[in-house]
């Protein structure tokens, strides 16, 4: 490590500029080895914030009742087309005049 620079008042005691000089060292030392104290890392990944549990649950049940319906629409259609295609209800109206 390099010197520090001579202090500008001059001192008349050897040991009292010593002092201040290792003093002035540590301090530059301290400087140098400074860590950031800003958090530049990213955020803790928490599940329940992306995991939508009440999204998927109501998902799930419109998925449900989109197959029962079409389970039923499914079971009608083989119906008619085991019967022909018949009607079930005949219109035995005459026309009057």
């Amino acid at each position: 490590m390099h010197r520090a620079p001579r202090l500008t008042l001059p001192c008349r005691s050897e040991y009292l500029q010593s002092t201040w000089e290792k003093a002035y060292q540590d301090h530059r030392k301290k400087v140098q080895d400074a860590q950031p104290l800003v958090d530049t890392h990213a955020p803790l990944f928490l599940s329940h914030f992306h995991l939508n549990l009440k999204k998927l649950k109501l998902e799930e049940e419109r998925l449900s009742v989109i197959d029962r319906d079409n389970r039923l629409l499914l079971e009608k259609v083989a119906c008619i087309m085991r019967t022909r295609g018949q009607t079930d209800s005949r219109d035995d109206y005459t026309h009057r005049r």
